[in-house]
C-alpha cells in the first residue's frame, strides 16, 4: 500500500481471529488509520488482499464523527442498530403528530398507524434496545437530561461518546476502535474496559492509554517499517519482547560488523600480494553474498530536563470558604483547601464534580461567588488547559512560536526543546493552524515548561498525547521540584506523579494523604464515580 512517495505496507500480513482482542500499535503516520480503512473497504490495497469471513459484521469507531443534530442522544445512538432504528424514528414522529392539535382531523388514522408501528417496534426488541442504549450512555457519563436533549447542542467530545455508544449498542461481530478512550473521564474508561472485556466479538483497537490497552487486549499487532508483527500478550508484554528483540538484533549487527571489519582488514592487507590472490577473491565473494543485518530502528525519545524553578513560599495556594455555582447547581459550598510547597495533588471526581472549576479558580481564570482563593508569595504559576491550545497563533510556525516566546534563547536550546516535545526536522516549520490536537498540546506544554513555573496547574495534560510523549512528560515531571495540582484520566500519570488526592464527591471534598496508588488501596476503587468498588486487576 503506497500513498504518494510513502510506502505504508510492504508484504504485510496479520490475522485477527474470532473473539480476539487486539491492540494496533505503531508510530504516528505508520498506517494505523489506513489499515482500518482497508478493513472497512474504504480503500483498496495496491497488492494483496484484505479478507473478512462471510457474514461477519464490522463496526468502526473513528475520531471523525460527522454531523449530529436534530435528534436526541438516545435516538442517535439507536440509529446505528439496523432496521429497528427506522421504526423507532417513525414511532417518535407519530408521538409528535398525536400531540399536535393541528392534526386532530387525522387522529383515527394516526392512532391506527401508531398501533402497527408500536407492534413492529416491540417485535424487533425496540424497547429493550432503548434501555440498552440508555445503559451504555449512562456508562459513558451521560445524565438523563443529556440523553434526551438535542445531540447537536453537545460539544465535540460528547458527540464522540455518542458515536462510540452507537458501535457498542450495535454489538457487531468485530469492532474497529480508533482511540476509544479519548474524551472519556476515568469513570467512563473503567466502565468501557468492563464492557469490552465482556464483549464476545473481536476487537482491533488503537489507544495511547497503556493501562487501558493492558486491561482489554491479549494480542498486539505492530506496524513498523511497512511490516505487521504480532505479539501474543498485552502492551507490557509487547514492550518487553520488543526490547529483547532489539537487543538481539543489535548484538547480531555488532557481531556481523566485527566480522566484516576483520575480513575487510585481511583484504586490504593482502590484496596486492599474488600469493594471497585466491584467498582475497574468495573473501570478497563471501562478503558480497552475506545478507546484511540491519541495526534496530532508533526509538529513543529525547528527555526534557527542567531548569531550576525559583523557590516559592510554604503556602502555595489557599481556598477559604469558597462558594461556587452554575445556575441552581452548587459546586462548592464553604470549601477550604490548602496546597503546600512540594505537594502533588491529583484532583478526582465524577463528571460535574468541579475538578476543572477548582483549577480555574486557583489559576485565576474564574472567581468564586463567595470566599477567597489566594496564591502565595513568590509563586510563579503555569496553567495548562484545553482552551490554551486555541490561543496559539495559527499563522506562525512551531519554530516562530518558540522564538517569539523565548527571544533570548539560543538556537540550540530551542531545537532541543522542540525535539523533546516531538518536533524534529521539517516539523518545526509546520504552521500552528495545521497542527493536530496532540501536536498543539505538545507545543503548549513546551512553551509552559521551558522557563518553568514553581507551581503547575494541569487540566488533562495527557489528552491527545501519544504513548512516547506521555512517558517523556511523566519522567520530566517526576524530576520537577515545584508544586503540582492536576486533573487526569490517565492512571499511569496519576500513579507516577501524585502524593496527595483530593476527591470531590456528593458528600463533599475528601483529602487523602499518599498518592493515587495509595488511594486505590485504601478505598478499593479506581475512581469516585464508579458504581462498584474494584481494585486494580
Amino acid at each position: 500500500m503506497q500513498h504518494g512517495q510513502q510506502v505504508l505496507f510492504l508484504e504485510a500480513s496479520a490475522v485477527v481471529h474470532r473473539g480476539e482482542k487486539v491492540g494496533l500499535v505503531g508510530p504516528n503516520g505508520a498506517g494505523k488509520s489506513t489499515l482500518f480503512r482497508l478493513v472497512m473497504r474504504e480503500e483498496e490495497p495496491d497488492e494483496g488482499q484484505v479478507s473478512i469471513d462471510r457474514g461477519v459484521t464490522v463496526g468502526h469507531f473513528s475520531q471523525d464523527v460527522g454531523e449530529m443534530s436534530g435528534r436526541s442522544a438516545v435516538a442517535e445512538t439507536m440509529d446505528g442498530a439496523g432496521p429497528v432504528s427506522a421504526v423507532a424514528a417513525e414511532l417518535h414522529e407519530l408521538e409528535h403528530a398525536l400531540a399536535d392539535p393541528a392534526r386532530a382531523g387525522e387522529l383515527e388514522a394516526l392512532v391506527e398507524r401508531f398501533g402497527h408501528v408500536q407492534a413492529r417496534f416491540d417485535e424487533l426488541g425496540g424497547y429493550a434496545l432503548e434501555s440498552r442504549a440508555r445503559e451504555i450512555l449512562d456508562g459513558l457519563g451521560f445524565t438523563p437530561g443529556m440523553m434526551d436533549g438535542d445531540v447537536g447542542a453537545l460539544s465535540g467530545g460528547w458527540k464522540m461518546r455518542v458515536a462510540l455508544a452507537r458501535i457498542l449498542l450495535m454489538r457487531p461481530d468485530a469492532m474497529l476502535l480508533d482511540e476509544p478512550s479519548n474524551h472519556l473521564d476515568l469513570e467512563s474508561i473503567i466502565w468501557l474496559e468492563e464492557f469490552l472485556r465482556s464483549y464476545q466479538g473481536a476487537i482491533l483497537m488503537t489507544s495511547h492509554d497503556k493501562e487501558f490497552m493492558n486491561r482489554v487486549v491479549g494480542k498486539i499487532i505492530e506496524i513498523d517499517g511497512g511490516e505487521l508483527t504480532s505479539y501474543a500478550g498485552d502492551y507490557d508484554f509487547y514492550e518487553r519482547e520488543r526490547l529483547i528483540a532489539d537487543q538481539h538484533q543489535q548484538a547480531q549487527f555488532d557481531r556481523q560488523q566485527a566480522m566484516l571489519r576483520k575480513e575487510l582488514a585481511f583484504i586490504a592487507r593482502f590484496k596486492a600480494r599474488a600469493s594471497h590472490a585466491a584467498q582475497v577473491q574468495s573473501r570478497v565473494k563471501m562478503i558480497g553474498k552475506i545478507e546484511k543485518v540491519e541495526p534496530p530502528k532508533v526509538r529513543k525519545t529525547v528527555d526534557f530536563e527542567f531548569r531550576g524553578a525559583p523557590r516559592s513560599g510554604e503556602d502555595v495556594a489557599r481556598c477559604a470558604g469558597v462558594e461556587k455555582g452554575y445556575g441552581a447547581r452548587r459546586v462548592y459550598d464553604g470549601f477550604d483547601f490548602l496546597v503546600r510547597r512540594g505537594e502533588r495533588w491529583a484532583v478526582m471526581g465524577a463528571n460535574g464534580a468541579g475538578k476543572s472549576t477548582l483549577l480555574k479558580l486557583i489559576a485565576g481564570e474564574g472567581r468564586p461567588d463567595a470566599g477567597s482563593v489566594v496564591v502565595g508569595n513568590s509563586v510563579k504559576l503555569g496553567y495548562f488547559a484545553q482552551h490554551a491550545m486555541e490561543l496559539l497563533d495559527g499563522g506562525l510556525t512551531v519554530w516562530q512560536t518558540l522564538e517569539r516566546a523565548f527571544p533570548r534563547a539560543s538556537v540550540g536550546a530551542l531545537r532541543t526543546l522542540a525535539g523533546c516535545f516531538g518536533f524534529s526536522g521539517d516539523e518545526i516549520e509546520k504552521r500552528c493552524r495545521v497542527l493536530s490536537g496532540g501536536e498543539k498540546a505538545r507545543l503548549v506544554l513546551a512553551l509552559m515548561l521551558y522557563d518553568p513555573p514553581n507551581f503547575l496547574v494541569l487540566d488533562e495534560p495527557t489528552n491527545h498525547l501519544d504513548v512516547g510523549t506521555k512517558e517523556m512528560l511523566v519522567r520530566a515531571l517526576a524530576g520537577y521540584e515545584g508544586t503540582l495540582i492536576f486533573v487526569s484520566h490517565d492512571r499511569r500519570f496519576l500513579g507516577a506523579l501524585s502524593n496527595r488526592v483530593l476527591e470531590l464527591g456528593p458528600e463533599g471534598p475528601v483529602q487523602y494523604g499518599g498518592g493515587y496508588t495509595e488511594y486505590v488501596a485504601r478505598t478499593g476503587r479506581e475512581a469516585p464515580g464508579i458504581r462498584h468498588p474494584q481494585g486494580r486487576s
